[in-house]
């Protein structure tokens, strides 16, 4: 692995604990709220400062990542900062050529066909040699952010990672890497193993560089039915959780807290609520009374106002905002979305959506 002597170390003090605390469980005076891809598209500034650069270069350099990042704190009162990066990146560190074709999205210019693919992949990877980029991206942001809020790094998770390296891209069916799945299992964990060992030491790199919270995203646990999942995606995610915590204690690193986010995963929802993580993201397909009866009272949970409510009137958006509080409860709670913002959102509404949450959470905790 890598050593953790260079972890900068006199970071600005924190102002706004708020979303650390809820994490961790602990009472909040409001409900914190962030949103999904909040450093993105539907910001003017964003597609400014995006414009002349390749998606994966503006991934590459720190100070961009860190603009982009800090844009949307510029412009609401959000309680933490994501970390603008993409998931993609750790495919990329195996190997892998990803480009960025517009209108089309990410795409694989070599997607994994055959089992004998894998061996071209990087078996041990240094992240610190491959996605360094990363951690100074984080340091840089995590100085420049001047303890506003608390600084959330990510992964993708090994299925959805598989998923796309196998698909060479997005898909509706996910049918060529869940044919793997069904032929090729060996081969398939094989391939999972390798990723969340990446992701393990990826996740522990984001710490040293600054993190002060972890998100993993399963964004395709919904292609998965329950024995999929159980095989080939919640092993991994619980093993993540569990390598990078004590990987933290062994390197004397901050025990920051994990969100486990797999959308469209309801039949796994008691699994990913013991699968080690202080915090379960939920899409706003599922009821708030449900998913806390299904995960009990020992978690956070994070979401899920329907990303496309903020199409709605800001009115609208007020009540939508203050039934999901009372549903969820102002406590153990973070405010979110269910799925990240999309590039045609009018910024006024996700201002509101943001202000909505603390100003009915404020006034349910009074009363």
């Amino acid at each position: 692995t890598f050593s953790f002597s260079h972890s900068p170390k006199g970071f600005p003090k924190l102002k706004n604990d708020t979303f650390l605390r809820a994490a961790r469980g602990e009472e909040t005076e409001h409900t914190p709220v962030w949103c999904m891809r909040q450093a993105g598209r539907y910001l003017p500034e964003f597609r400014e400062t995006r414009a002349a650069q390749d998606f994966f270069a503006t991934c590459r350099s720190p100070k961009l990542c860190c603009e982009l990042t800090l844009q949307p704190l510029r412009r609401f009162p959000l309680d933490a900062a994501i970390i603008f990066s993409d998931i993609l990146v750790v495919p990329q560190a195996l190997g892998m050529e990803v480009v960025m074709v517009p209108g089309k999205g990410p795409t694989f210019t070599e997607p994994l066909k055959e089992v004998e693919d894998l061996l071209k992949l990087r078996q041990k990877v240094d992240v610190t040699a491959e996605l360094g980029y990363v951690f100074q991206a984080i340091t840089l942001t995590r100085h420049s952010l001047e303890g506003r809020v608390p600084l959330i790094g990510f992964s993708g998770a090994p299925w959805t990672l598989m998923s796309y390296m196998i698909e060479g891209g997005g898909s509706s069916t996910m049918a060529k890497a869940k044919s793997w799945l069904y032929r090729h299992p060996e081969a398939s964990h094989q391939l999972l193993r390798l990723l969340a060992d990446v992701i393990i030491d990826y996740l522990v790199g984001q710490v040293a560089a600054g993190a002060q919270a972890l998100q993993l995203f399963e964004s395709h646990a919904g292609h998965l039915g329950p024995e999929q999942f159980q095989d080939f995606a919640l092993p991994y995610i619980r093993d993540i959780a569990q390598a990078v915590k004590s990987k933290l204690k062994e390197e004397a690193l901050p025990l920051v807290p994990m969100i486990i986010f797999a959308k469209d995963a309801h039949y796994a929802l008691r699994d990913l609520a013991h699968a080690g993580y202080e915090v379960v993201g939920l899409d706003w397909t599922i009821q708030p009374q449900e998913a806390r009866a299904q995960t009990g009272k020992d978690v956070t949970l994070q979401g899920n106002l329907d990303p496309c409510a903020l199409y709605a009137p800001k009115e609208k958006i007020g009540e939508l905002v203050k039934k999901m509080l009372e549903a969820f409860g102002t406590q153990r709670y973070i405010a979110n979305l269910g799925h990240g913002l999309y590039p045609d959102m009018n910024p006024e509404h996700v201002g509101a959506f943001v202000e909505a949450v603390h100003a009915h959470s404020r006034h349910i905790n009074k009363h």
